[in-house]
């Protein structure tokens, strides 16, 4: 899953910062129906990262039924902050 792909596909355009307000909650609500409705792992953890990374993402408890899938998720979240300096 390309990342530049993806925010062309729910934001049409990968520069966020040209995405206005409500173009923005609007990809982010597509993002929300089409991660309720993935039934594949990967494309699941992905749609969930990125929604993550826009401060959208559901609880990991509702995001991800297997125990495996919320520690990477745990994981992607520490690595995440450590590279925006908020160590956990």
């Amino acid at each position: 899953m390309n990342l530049d792909d993806q925010l062309r596909r729910y934001f049409g355009t990968a520069d966020l910062a040209s995405v206005p307000p409500q173009a923005l909650a609007a990809g982010i609500e597509h993002m929300q129906v089409d991660l309720g409705l993935a039934t594949d792992p990967p494309r699941r953890f992905a749609l969930w990262a990125l929604l993550h990374m826009l401060g959208a993402a559901p609880d990991l408890d509702i995001a991800f039924k297997d125990e495996a899938d919320r520690e990477a998720a745990r994981k992607f979240m520490d690595l995440a902050g450590a590279a925006d300096g908020d160590e956990a």
